[in-house]
């Protein structure tokens, strides 16, 4: 555990990567989206910018960068494969717990404010972060997870097959999606989809997400088993 531990404190001395540009990042977008707002004169009823979205892309970069820039030398200084994913898998959880955190707390002030005094739903996404604090915190969460998990995943493909892999990587995700929307269409089952996402409670999207969670995880941990320093 304690070899965890440090493989985490070793990511956290790129403090900028991991905590100054994900945060600064993410309330520069809100700063945006506040100035702008308050300019538009009619405003609708429900304004969802769509802003918070920074937060979790930034943590897809983050997550590909711990396993392309930061990896080398982490092995470098002894620590096995298991362990540097392991370990870096700690941190996401940390780090994912610490900004939901923060989401559901904004949350709540922008609900007791009205907006900000404008209307304005930015910590707020329809579907997604729609319910109640406590399904707020895990959504988030979960979903903050899946992102760095994701981009681990992709940066451990790039560790191993260059942007060749990459590529391969990304194309064979589209040929699953393209065959699934021709199955969909060959059985006319587009409208039983719809109606299952319009039935689809915030907490069974958490679940489906956590399952994501779990393959992405999964995928990650057997190709950085093969992956070449």
């Amino acid at each position: 555990m304690n070899t965890l531990i440090n493989v985490a404190r070793y990511h956290l001395v790129d403090r900028l990567q991991y905590l100054v540009l994900p945060v600064g990042v993410t309330f520069f977008a809100f700063g945006v989206n506040l100035a702008i707002f308050s300019l538009i004169p009619d405003k609708p009823e429900d304004n969802y910018s769509g802003g918070l979205f920074t937060l979790f892309v930034f943590m897809l970069v983050c997550g590909a960068m711990s396993m392309t820039k930061s990896l080398p030398f982490g092995l470098a200084l002894g620590v096995s494969r298991r362990s540097y994913y392991l370990g870096t898998v700690l941190l996401v959880a940390g780090l994912s717990a610490l900004y939901a955190a923060g989401i559901t707390v904004f949350q709540a002030i922008e609900e007791a404010t009205g907006g900000w005094g404008l209307g304005l739903n930015y910590f707020r996404v329809p579907w997604l972060l729609d319910g109640p604090w406590y399904l707020t915190l895990l959504t988030s969460f979960v979903f903050l997870t899946l992102m760095f998990l994701y981009g681990m995943w992709y940066g451990l493909i790039y560790r191993r097959a260059s942007v060749l892999g990459v590529v391969l990587f990304s194309a064979a995700q589209v040929l699953v999606l393209l065959g699934l929307g021709l199955v969909l269409t060959w059985t006319d089952s587009w409208s039983k989809l719809g109606t299952f996402f319009g039935t689809l409670t915030v907490g069974g999207l958490t679940g489906a997400l956590a399952i994501l969670v779990c393959v992405a995880g999964a995928g990650g941990f057997a190709t950085m088993r093969r992956v070449t320093v």
